[in-house]
Order: structure tokens, then C-alpha cells, then sequence
């Protein structure tokens, strides 16, 4: 069986913008990437049920997103672009229900919110600034990292900068209300936060902590409470490092984060009621730098981009322990940020 993911990159150097590679499930062996879309600076991708590709974007001095037309063509087809002045978005997200884009503005501390148009372009309906700070030099300002849905979908933002995680209720046409608002540790610098597929939990990485914190979560009132704190990396480990993407296996066992700088996947086992982590594994990544990694469909792989080294590392997942153990690395990528699985 074969198995397609997209990837976005940095363009900063010789790369082109979106690559495509495919996995063969049954070699177990990943495809070299190839050229897919030519963009400046496509980092962040999300796909829609629609077969439409919304991609982070950054044209002269501006940033934002573009809409692609991925089905019923022999190429992908621009449908069009929303810049705006300043850096371009650190995350996207697509919601089904309102058929809403989210775009997280690391830099300006922004939440963007675009309406789908009905030939699936965007239209920009609502921008949301956080205000605040940490304790660390990385938060002197407002970060907004990440923006999703909860199970009952609602809206959830993470910001790095001011230790915050908010919930919102949302409409159709892009108005949001805050419902609840949970604070971290002081410097945790929260950036993505994932769900348990079937309990009120959720896992939220910190990128300055080098931790996860396990959080239950009640879909009443869309608030957040404290369960456990657990690193992602050696205690003994004193360079650098920054906890980047969470991922969890389909059936809620496992938990998986990656850490850029000690250059390595953490796995964790969930226990049975998901309320506590156990590191099992750390495994190297191959390269520099691990910014994001995804399972493929089957749960049985994983694919990883090591941004820094411009490779990829393809890996093979026990379903029964959880564990990593390498298949394949340095597959040539040019600055990978960002995995994608697609279905067609």
C-alpha cells in the first residue's frame, strides 16, 4: 500500500516550497521528495476534506496563507492569497463544522480567522491580538502558536509568550467568545496542545520547559486543570533544547513529542485511564533540529523532518509497546518544517 504526505519547508536557501513524497507501506521504505508547489516560505500546512490545501505563506513583506485546488487536476491550482504586512503564520487549521482557516502569528501575537469561500479560497473575517509576557527573553511579548479544536469544537489557542492557553466559543462568521483560560507553569511557554481520541484529557507540549503537561479537560466549561508535569528530555541534558510537535497513537496509549536540540522523539506510555505519562523511549532523530513528525494512517510509521539538516527519517512503530526503531534516514529534504499524510 502506498501512502502520500506532503511537506512544508523554508525557502530561505535552495528550497522550492511544498514537497510530495509517498510512503510504501509494504517495503517500508519513503519515496525521495519531490518539487510539488513553488511558494515562498510554506511552513505550515493543513488539508481540507475537500481535497484543498491551505498553506502558510510569505511573499516580500508580508505573510499569510494561500488556498490550493488539489482534486480534479493533473497539478495543484492557486485559488488565492491572504497577506498581510508582517511575518507569516507559524500554524493553520481548517474547521470542518464552521468551514473556518485558523492562522497562529507567532511574531505580531495574533489569532487570523478566514471564512472558506465557496470555490475554497479564503477570506480574512476576524484578527484577535493577545497582550502579555513572560518570565523568559523568548516572552516579551504575546506568541500565538497554535490554533485547533477541541472535541466538542470549540476553539483552542496556545501562546508561547504569555504562559496561556485559551478556550473560545466560535460562530460561523468567525466571531469568538473566550470561555476560559488556563495558565501553565511560569516560563512553560506552551505551543501545541493535542486530545485523548476517547477521554476528556489533553496533552500540552512546552517548548521552553522541555515538558509535558497532562491536563483534564471539561468540555462543559471549557476549562483546563493540572494532572502532571513530565519532561521530554534527560535530566542530565543541559544544551538547548525545544520541545516542538505532539503527536498520540489513534488508540490513546502512546504519546509522542520531539525535541529540537537534544535531536530525539520522545515516547511516553499512557496509562489506562490517561492521566499519567511514562517516558519509555527516547530515540535519535538522525538530524538536526526534529521541528514536526506525523504517524502515518496505518499508526505503523513515522516520518520525521529534521529542519536544520534538510533530511527525513522514516521510522517503524510497535503498536504494542509504542516504540521507534529506524528504517530509513537522511532522505534529502531542503529544510523541512512540517509532515502532512494525505488521503488521495
Amino acid at each position: 500500500m502506498s501512502v502520500n504526505l506532503l511537506l512544508g519547508s523554508y525557502t530561505r536557501n535552495a528550497g522550492s516550497g511544498i514537497y510530495r513524497a509517498t510512503l510504501n507501506t509494504q517495503l517500508r521504505h519513503l519515496s525521495q521528495p519531490s518539487a510539488y508547489i513553488t511558494a515562498g516560505n510554506p511552513t505550515y500546512l493543513a488539508v481540507s476534506q475537500a481535497q484543498r490545501l491551505y498553506s502558510v505563506l510569505a511573499e516580500d513583506n508580508a505573510g499569510g496563507l494561500a488556498a490550493y485546488e488539489l482534486s480534479d487536476a493533473p497539478a495543484p491550482k492557486l485559488i488565492n492569497k491572504s497577506l498581510q504586512s508582517g511575518s507569516s503564520p507559524a500554524y493553520v487549521a481548517v474547521d470542518e463544522p464552521r468551514q473556518l482557516v485558523y492562522s497562529a502569528k507567532y511574531h505580531s501575537g495574533q489569532l487570523l480567522i478566514h471564512r472558506i469561500l465557496p470555490n475554497g479560497g479564503l477570506e480574512l473575517v476576524n484578527t484577535i491580538t493577545d497582550q502579555g509576557h513572560g518570565p523568559k527573553p523568548e516572552q516579551a511579548s504575546a506568541h500565538v502558536h497554535f490554533a485547533g479544536l477541541t472535541p466538542e469544537q470549540r476553539l483552542v489557542t496556545c501562546d508561547l509568550g504569555t504562559d496561556e492557553v485559551f478556550t473560545y466559543d466560535v460562530t460561523r462568521e468567525g466571531q469568538i467568545s473566550e470561555v476560559a483560560v488556563y495558565h501553565t507553569a511560569a516560563g512553560f511557554g506552551p505551543r501545541h496542545i493535542i486530545f485523548h481520541p476517547h477521554a476528556s484529557l489533553a496533552y500540552l507540549v512546552g517548548e521552553l520547559g522541555s515538558a509535558v503537561e497532562v491536563l483534564r479537560y471539561d468540555q462543559g466549561t471549557g476549562a483546563f486543570t493540572h494532572l502532571q508535569t513530565i519532561a521530554t528530555i534527560p535530566a542530565d541534558f543541559t544544551a538547548h533544547n525545544g520541545a516542538a510537535a505532539i503527536r498520540i497513537s489513534h488508540d490513546g496509549r502512546f504519546l509522542y513529542v520531539s525535541n529540537r536540540g537534544h535531536n530525539s522523539l520522545a515516547v511516553f506510555a499512557i496509562n489506562a485511564t490517561g492521566t499519567e505519562l511514562t517516558l519509555e523511549q527516547l530515540i535519535a532523530t538522525e538530524g538536526e533540529f526534529p521541528r514536526d513528525f506525523d504517524l502515518d494512517p496505518s499508526g505503523d510509521f513515522v516520518v520525521c523532518a529534521n529542519q536544520n539538516t534538510s533530511n527525513l527519517t522514516l521510522f517503524a512503530r510497535d503498536a504494542e509497546t509504542g516504540k521507534l526503531s529506524l528504517l530509513q534516514k537522511n532522505i534529502a529534504c531542503t529544510e523541512p518544517v512540517c509532515v502532512r499524510f494525505i488521503n488521495f
